[in-house]
């Protein structure tokens, strides 16, 4: 009994030799795979882990996720699809390492990079440095995640072989000290075992806190990362490709990525041949559901907002089946196995359902619920208002009788202008438009215009140019319109009551509907008839959808339907007279269309 008792809490060691990780001692080459608990329901995340190591994986790689986890300052959420602590612990019980991202600073194609809203509305705060507001602020976010994690580490007997401080930091700046209070901060939240730096291969020295390991990201030539991590780490390894990427992600209006298998075998075979450890980004993608993707955005290119599916073309695809990359991965994985090791089995692919037309029998106007208003001389922005996600309807009264442009200073991002009601036209931050011509008729006239944070840039110097709604003045012919009521619509919930509408008046709708399946299955509901909006079902928000592609379905996965009735809500904002859809046994990501 005393020797059960022994066994189950015995503690690991994890070390560094000049060429190798050490696990008890012992040479361990970690052949991880990035998967993000935010983006695959937790219901599913052993399903998930069990396809990781049936491919050949002995390790997970995952960030941690500010913004979800301290939503408004002070506030905390560990819970349901939060619950990291629970991520980690499923891992160890399937067998799996643990490699834990917790910096503050994500990118990862999520909202903002990971860092919460609320972090706009402190003056003077700058990211990524050692201004005082964001080191107070950092601190006590990492403090919270210590809390949760550090006692997960393999060094007090858990399944976290190291820890990663910062991100990609020498893609931004290159300040010692900065990183060096990175350090002291997680060692003072009890990460007290191995941490380490990523950077792309031009930045790892900026990027790099001498004393660290440094691991490289976006090479996989094998003598060059051997060239530069030894040129950072004083002549000696061990080596680790920390991104290793067997494809990308997608932004709305533009080509579906995938990348054939083929291009990555001779690679992966070689890294794995050279000993040299490895982190898939992605293994599995998953999807960014709710408001949480992100958008790139520099002074050469356009902003790009990302789609909801993260499928990623990854190994595993977007519902957690195995791909033909996936098989062709895991026979070179398999040639490099230790000595009398085998791979499990690779389970079946989840069954996935068609779902005949569902006809929404309800349609409610979306400002007929509007929630109280602020009353300013411009319009309040979504970080006045404390609304991180989603909308905000602006409304003022001025005298008609007139035409000529109407602009906006400052439009984050898509803006859907009104007049007296009716829908006049649509400005699309994407497409660098910010005016419009209007003829306003006689008499007192309502502008309202509805904007939608289409996901905060996630990469980049302008990580705090990232206020949402519309950021300046609104002009008239030159002149500024004044007294705005602004109207916050975060649409974390849905309260829908008093009567529906009978026909949709171009103004943005929701339509619900109950629909009754026998045996939930994994599906895709087929939106390429509608326009823009988002889906729920039972309560879940599945991501954004929008006409022009490349992604047409959303993926709704079998945890979050159950057997008999289940209750379906879209918020359409164009084609507001659809009233149908259905579920496909295949999702539709690489269809572009002109809306």
């Amino acid at each position: 009994m005393a020797g059960t008792i022994n066994a189950q809490v015995a503690k690991h060691t994890f070390a560094l030799s000049d060429n190798a990780f050490l696990l008890d001692g012992k040479p361990f080459q970690i052949i991880s795979g990035e998967m993000h608990y935010t983006r695959v329901p937790r219901e599913a995340w052993r399903q998930r882990m069990k396809m990781a190591k049936a491919m050949g994986l002995n390790t997970i790689g995952t960030y941690v996720f500010w913004n979800v986890h301290e939503p408004q300052k002070g506030h905390y959420d560990f819970t349901g699809n939060n619950d990291i602590a629970e991520f980690v612990k499923i891992a160890k019980e399937e067998g799996l390492w643990v490699v834990l991202r917790p910096s503050p600073y994500v990118c990862a194609e999520w909202e903002f990079g990971g860092y919460p809203y609320w972090l706009e509305k402190e003056q003077g705060l700058q990211v990524r440095s050692k201004e005082p507001k964001y080191l107070e602020a950092y601190h006590k976010y990492i403090m919270a995640v210590g809390k949760q994690l550090a006692p997960l580490q393999i060094n007090h007997g858990g399944n976290i072989l190291m820890v990663q401080i910062e991100n990609e930091y020498g893609s931004y700046g290159a300040d010692k000290e900065y990183l060096a209070l990175n350090r002291k901060m997680f060692i003072e939240a009890g990460f007290d075992g191995l941490l380490y730096t990523c950077d792309p291969d031009v930045a790892v020295k900026d990027g790099h806190l001498p004393g660290l390991l440094p691991a490289i990201n976006g090479v996989d030539n094998v003598a060059k990362v051997k060239r530069i991590i030894n040129e950072n780490h004083g002549g000696k390894g061990p080596y680790y490709i920390a991104e290793w990427y067997p494809a990308w992600f997608d932004w709305w209006g533009t080509k579906h990525h995938t990348v054939p298998a083929e291009q990555y075998l001779p690679k992966l075979d070689s890294v794995l041949a050279a000993g040299i450890s490895i982190n898939m980004y992605m293994f599995h993608g998953g999807t960014t559901r709710g408001f949480m993707n992100g958008a790139n955005y520099n002074d050469s290119a356009p902003y790009e907002p990302q789609v909801s599916s993260y499928d990623y073309d990854a190994p595993l695809d977007e519902a957690g089946n195995a791909t033909d990359k996936f098989m062709k991965f895991r026979a070179v994985i398999k040639k490099h196995l230790p000595a009398g090791e085998t791979l499990p089995e690779v389970p079946a692919a989840k069954p996935a359902m068609e779902i005949p037309a569902i006809h929404f029998t309800q349609t409610f106007g979306l400002f007929d619920h509007l929630p109280a208003a602020k009353l300013s001389a411009r319009p309040q922005t979504f970080e006045d208002l404390s609304q991180a996600y989603g909308f905000v309807l602006y409304r003022t009264i001025v005298n008609g009788g007139k035409k000529g442009t109407l602009k906006i200073d400052g439009l984050r991002d898509y803006g859907i202008i009104y007049i007296n009601g009716k829908r006049v036209g649509i400005l699309d931050r994407r497409l660098k438009q910010d005016s419009m011509q209007l003829v306003l008729p006689k008499g007192k006239v309502k502008i309202e215009i509805l904007v939608e944070n289409l996901g905060r840039i996630n990469f980049g110097p302008y990580l705090l140019k990232n206020k949402k709604g519309i950021t300046g003045k609104v002009l008239f012919n030159n002149t500024e319109l004044k007294n705005w009521y602004s109207y916050g619509l975060p649409l974390n919930t849905l309260s829908l009551s008093g009567k529906t509408l009978e026909t949709g008046s171009g103004k943005p709708v929701i339509k619900k509907a109950t629909f009754n399946i026998k045996k939930p299955a994994d599906t895709y509901l087929d939106l390429r008839n509608w326009g823009k909006g988002i889906v729920w079902v039972n309560g879940h928000n599945l991501g954004r959808y929008w006409g022009i592609g490349p992604q047409q379905t959303i993926y709704l996965p079998a945890e979050w339907l159950k057997a008999g009735n289940n209750e379906i809500e879209i918020l359409e904002l164009i084609k507001t007279d659809q009233n149908v859809v259905s579920g496909l046994t295949k999702p539709i990501l690489s269809e572009l269309k002109p809306l």
